[in-house]
């Protein structure tokens, strides 16, 4: 069955050799690549990348599809019922034939005549791009309510727009191999593999917490495993410390076995898997090293919360592992979540303005992170973060509450973000929701302990989720 990311390659792309790309684009979660050329070396190499994959390689050429025995081809819009038939004998038992369509009726014909998938576009404009009549998202949702064959969508798709088309009825999103020219193809495919993540049912993703524990329950792995789990998705965790702690302070750290926090991650990863990974206090150049080594092995997007001081004061990064993780984590991060004195010892820069964070997200950029948000909690006045995402910065306003209840909220907002992340939220998105969640965290912190207390987990995902929790029933307990 056809679904998820179809990557679109031509003869010309990527100076005529996309095989280096197109295997990182596998190993970031692609399930189709459609070829649209006619050499057959070309064909042979990618059908051996596609299998080696578990992915399928669609050809636009019937004959040489069966020829090199690709997985299926793909029809232009106009062909006979006829043509659709034909394909489907010429290429045989288990072969899909895709065929291109704009509105339901072609749609419905297609179908009758055999079609297995169909395309449909394009669905957005596109600058500099001519496609014609616009087929638009209200045409997808008619053609979903008309056939039940998996429809892939083309034309002006993004990141940020994808999820509009899969909750219009795509199952397939196809981008041109173009779109995913990145330094890191591997990653910029797995951005749009993760958002078919939200078609999924509850508990939905799996986010993985690699970070120490919290005695006290407001922060850490406690804080969140609560989170993913309160927003429903499924939550696993490697604790790399221990640590005695409550709101008045930690009185001691015990650092888990390097070994044994290996065996933890491989444990998880081997079977379970994860969709994002949560990277908190890692405690020692050792460990830092060791998670850096395993997010090289695997294609997974890492939100890193680079902890170093605990509410109270005390240091929970020694001070050789800061260099470890500037250097050797913080160029694997797709995204890192340094508070203004976090960032200030990443950059080795004071910042005292909104245009200082910038200054520093964008240097913590050059560093090798993928996307950075400085939180300005620290600075007066209004609570704004700044997100440099790729090349684009915005700017997350927010209202500043006054209060001492706020350990945690670093590892409470970086997990929220981690979380949406591995249910299919764009990466704004995603970020913007994580603001909103920690900012109704704060304000309705529970007031507990007798120094910084933690925030309110429940109250904020409710809010998230669009659920009123209420007052009890006590005749119902």
């Amino acid at each position: 069955m056809l679904g998820g990311l179809c990557v679109l390659v031509g003869d010309g792309d990527c100076g005529g050799r996309p095989a280096q790309q197109v295997e990182a684009i596998l190993r970031g979660g692609a399930q189709t690549i459609v070829y649209r050329g006619k050499q057959k070396d070309a064909v042979r190499e990618l059908r051996d990348l596609c299998r080696a994959a578990s992915a399928r390689l669609v050809l636009e050429d019937v004959a040489l599809a069966k020829e090199l025995d690709a997985d299926g081809a793909y029809l232009a819009e106009g062909v006979k019922g006829a043509e659709v038939a034909a394909a489907r004998t010429a290429l045989g038992e288990g072969k899909s034939v895709g065929l291109a369509v704009r509105n339901a009726d072609q749609a419905h014909n297609a179908c009758e005549a055999g079609a297995s998938f169909l395309t449909v576009g394009a669905i957005f404009p596109e600058a500099g791009i001519q496609h014609g009549e616009i087929a638009g998202l209200r045409t997808l949702e008619h053609i979903r309510r008309t056939v039940d064959v998996p429809l892939c969508v083309f034309g002006g798709i993004t990141r940020d727009n994808a999820p509009q088309a899969l909750a219009a009825g795509a199952n397939a999103l196809a981008v041109p191999i173009a779109l995913l020219n990145d330094a890191n193809p591997a990653m910029a495919a797995r951005e749009f593999t993760l958002l078919f993540n939200s078609l999924k049912p509850y508990p939905r993703g799996r986010m993985l917490t690699i970070a120490g524990s919290d005695s006290g329950g407001g922060a850490g792995i406690q804080a969140d495993l609560k989170v993913s789990t309160l927003l429903g998705s499924f939550g696993m965790s490697a604790i790399t410390a221990l640590t005695a702690q409550n709101t008045l302070g930690v009185s001691g750290i015990h650092a888990a076995p390097v070994d044994f926090i290996q065996a933890q991650i491989e444990a998880v990863l081997s079977d379970i898997g994860a969709d994002v990974i949560k990277i908190g206090m890692l405690f020692s150049p050792e460990i830092i090293r060791l998670v850096a080594g395993i997010l090289r092995q695997h294609t997974i997007p890492a939100v890193i919360d680079p902890v170093m001081i605990a509410k109270g004061g005390a240091a929970l990064l020694r001070q050789e592992a800061v260099t470890a993780l500037r250097d050797e984590l913080l160029p694997l991060a797709y995204l890192i979540t340094p508070n203004i004195p976090e960032a200030e010892t990443l950059t080795g820069m004071s910042i005292c303005t909104e245009e200082d964070m910038e200054r520093a997200a964008e240097k913590i950029q050059e560093l090798g992170a993928r996307n950075v948000l400085v939180k300005g909690g620290h600075l007066e006045g209004e609570s704004v973060d700044i997100l440099r995402a790729g090349a684009r910065v915005h700017r997350l306003p927010g209202k500043r509450i006054d209060t001492q209840h706020t350990h945690g909220t670093g590892c409470t907002s970086s997990a929220a973000i981690a979380t949406f992340l591995a249910q299919g939220v764009p990466l704004v998105k995603a970020v913007e929701q994580g603001k909103a969640f920690i900012l109704e965290a704060i304000r309705q912190a529970p007031g507990l302990g007798h120094g910084h207390g933690p925030v309110n987990h429940f109250q904020a995902a409710m809010r998230a989720l669009g659920l009123n929790p209420g007052k009890p029933n006590l005749k119902d307990i």
